[in-house]
């Protein structure tokens, strides 16, 4: 791996605070400003479902980057649903007359996953650098060569800016920089072994981990990409009542960048506790409208419940298990990794991706003998009929029976409850 160069940029607020406008404005001007005069610049973005303050940064980077001869910006989807026009605006803070006026020279564009006339070859990892990578995870179901497929817009352009937030994360071990890449702008080859090898890893030996094979193997998907790349890697907290503000900032090069804000995530997005709790009350924010992306309401809590003990995800505004998968996650239904394994030829035509959200969202366990046995309880509230709950293997409570005060001021007992889950990992003392 090469040497992690210095940061162009970076600015950490105190232990318990965070920068307020001036300070980011200072920290985004030292690292952006003048760099790409006359340079064709494609920013890549977060959707909706990842907390940070966008519409602020998006007036600031126009502003800055105003000597760029293209200024556009990508929302890097992985696989979650393309934006309308009008969501593309709510996203970025504005509205449609300033996208057809003061924005008009600004491109707002969709990753397209699925499209092949969307996507370019640019290489391909070999069955053996994966195995390498993998080491002792490895396992057969992660296939042959991986053709390493993105976003042919990228070649319209001199740079590529990534600006996002890193959080712990399920699959890779911290989110951000080149995952922007990939899963971020590519194809389904690369989103499916990743997620898969990150599913092999389970969880608790993954999350809040900064070095993981998975980010191996998009660090060595991203050395292929032929366009320069800077990474604006943000730490995003809530802080007095305030969502997304920003605790840090690091730019310069995509793994310099993202390095340097995943030490500062470890720091500042995980809460450890004394012992492991029995039962946690969840709660997936508004933002998740899927359980594709409220499961990390199951993720962020895994570590810190008791063997035996339950998680409910309570998501009492969303409809729907997932827009785009939401047919072969009914037919693989969510279960442990070895509950897949144990059984491949029944399960290996379902996509890998699909694979790694079910066990991802089950939890550790084994199985052997024909019988499951999960580490943990998952229950699902939401207003997903109890029928169709239970035929995806996860247990069913009515939204409409919780009363949220009876699930605080219970951590004594081993209850917990989280008003905002997803983003802040719960872990064990040890």
């Amino acid at each position: 791996m090469p040497p992690i160069r210095p940061l162009d940029s970076h600015i950490v607020a105190p232990p318990g605070a965070v920068l307020d406008a001036d300070a980011v404005r200072a920290a985004l001007t030292a690292g952006l400003a003048g760099k790409f005069s006359g340079a064709r610049l494609l920013v890549l973005i977060p959707d909706h479902t990842r907390t940070m303050p966008l519409p602020f940064l998006f007036r600031m980077l126009v502003e800055i980057l105003h000597d760029a001869r293209a200024l556009d910006f990508m929302v890097a989807l992985g696989t979650h649903p393309p934006l309308d026009d009008a969501a593309l605006n709510r996203l970025v803070g504005i509205d449609a007359d300033a996208r057809a006026g003061q924005y008009a020279h600004i491109g707002l564009l969709n990753h397209a996953w699925d499209r092949p006339d969307a996507l370019q070859q640019i290489g391909t990892l070999a069955r053996d650098q994966i195995q390498a990578i993998a080491g002792d995870l490895w396992h057969p179901s992660l296939g042959g060569d991986v053709p390493v497929r993105i976003n042919r817009r990228i070649f319209d352009y001199d740079h590529i800016l990534v600006l996002g937030p890193t959080f712990p994360h399920e699959v890779v071990g911290f989110s951000g920089g080149n995952k922007y890449l990939f899963p971020g702008i590519g194809a389904a080859e690369m989103i499916n072994v990743t997620h898969w090898l990150g599913a092999l890893a389970t969880i608790l030996d993954t999350i809040g981990v900064k070095e993981t094979p998975v980010r191996a193997m998009i660090d060595a998907a991203a050395a292929l990409v032929p366009i320069p790349v800077t990474a604006v890697s943000l730490v995003v907290v809530s802080h007095d009542g305030v969502s997304d503000a920003i605790a840090g900032i690091a730019i310069g090069d995509a793994r310099a960048a993202w390095s340097a804000a995943a030490d500062l995530s470890a720091q500042r997005h995980i809460t450890w506790v004394d012992r492991p709790y029995q039962r946690v009350l969840s709660w997936a924010p508004p933002m998740y409208d899927e359980l594709w992306t409220a499961a990390k309401a199951m993720y962020k809590l895994e570590p810190a419940i008791a063997d035996g003990g339950e998680v409910i995800v309570y998501a009492p505004h969303m409809q729907i298990v997932s827009h785009v998968h939401g047919a072969h996650i009914a037919e693989a239904g969510y279960h442990v990794r070895d509950y897949y394994l144990g059984q491949w030829e029944r399960f290996r035509h379902v996509p890998l991706g699909v694979l790694a959200h079910g066990t991802h969202l089950r939890g550790s366990g084994s199985y052997t003998d024909g019988i499951e046995r999960a580490r943990i309880a998952v229950t699902l509230s939401s207003p997903i009929p109890r029928d169709q709950t239970e035929r995806l293997a996860l247990g069913y409570l009515d939204p409409e029976t919780i009363r949220i005060e009876d699930w605080q001021g219970h951590e004594d007992d081993g209850v917990l409850f989280v008003p905002k889950a997803g983003e802040m990992l719960y872990r064990v003392r040890r």
